[in-house]
């Protein structure tokens, strides 16, 4: 067992004389340290407080965004590459805050994770997103992320089985997508997860492949119906050689196994091009779309496939 500790440190009087300022000010010199990564210590400093001050208003302004159903469902194509048609999508949370705007997910998804809203804000998604699916043509599904934290909760097969139901939407119709994070986990209780799901029909992803313990025993061990190829490594296409032979390995081990595969942030031809050439057998990017409002998706249904600048 390894244990690592991580520090805040503040100190008197510099920066402050009174005990109990200086345990919060620790607090945040601990928080920043523990952002930094696992074993390490921090100082406090100025900025901190400034910064401790706008999370702690973010925090409370995401828990009133939730309760005052101030977050949206955006849905983004998938798209199969051979025909170029739309396949399903994925459902994305959106979050327009009334003063700052759209909020970037980067910022309110961790910090939801933090407090513990991500639980309540992913089961509500999956219920959006289960009844949105039912009214599109029955050959298209939705993919809806599940966190680590999610998965693991003792209400998260229940919550499927529900949005399923209440929506009446047959379970082969959902795509659920997992990180390895949550592979990492208590395997077997994972493994259980997954074939409960499975037995539902409900198709199941390995989201953002290769970015973190990639392990082939995983694919090998667990029911997964997708790899999702993370952006990072469409990013550098057509360009770099190094990309083109992971995503070439990824899609070939994945047929191999019975496996799609899509290939995430495709943006320009080229990149549609280079992943059709190894093997993809479906992409999702801004190239295609970004994720739109529920109801522009009859639009895109609509012109799926007819895209001139898609190759044919």
């Amino acid at each position: 067992m390894v244990v690592q500790t991580s520090i805040g440190i503040a100190l008197a009087p510099s920066d402050s004389g009174d005990p109990d300022r200086l345990l919060k000010l620790a607090d945040m010199a601990l928080y920043r340290s523990k952002a930094d990564g696992r074993g390490t210590y921090r100082f406090f400093e100025e900025e901190m407080d400034a910064k401790m001050q706008a999370r702690r208003m973010l925090e409370l302004d995401l828990r009133a965004a939730f309760i005052n159903q101030e977050l949206e469902v955006h849905y983004q194509p998938l798209v199969a590459v051979e025909s170029s048609k739309i396949s399903g999508f994925e459902a994305l949370v959106r979050w327009q805050h009334p003063e700052r705007g759209w909020v970037s997910p980067s910022d309110f998804i961790p910090l939801a994770e933090e407090i513990g809203l991500i639980a309540q804000i992913g089961a509500w998604v999956l219920k959006q997103a289960c009844s949105e699916a039912v009214t599109w043509p029955s050959d298209m599904r939705v993919a809806v992320n599940v966190s680590s934290t999610e998965f693991k909760s003792q209400s998260f097969f229940s919550n499927v089985t529900s949005a399923l139901q209440m929506a009446g939407l047959p379970g082969h119709r959902l795509e659920l997508e997992i990180t390895e994070t949550v592979v990492l986990q208590d395997t077997e209780a994972t493994l259980a997860t997954l074939l409960q799901l499975r037995a539902l029909g409900v198709r199941i992803s390995m989201d953002d492949f290769g970015t973190g313990y990639s392990s082939l025993s995983y694919l090998r061990k667990f029911p997964f119906d997708k790899i999702k190829i993370d952006q990072s490594f469409i990013a550098d296409l057509p360009d770099r050689d190094g990309s083109v032979a992971i995503i070439k390995a990824i899609a070939g081990m994945s047929h191999s196994l019975g496996m799609n595969t899509t290939a995430e942030g495709v943006e320009t031809m080229e990149q549609f091009e280079a992943v059709r050439l190894q093997g993809c057998t479906e992409v999702q990017g801004f190239f295609f779309s970004p994720a739109v409002p529920a109801y522009k998706i009859a639009e895109l249904i609509a012109s799926s496939g007819d895209k001139d600048r898609v190759a044919a």
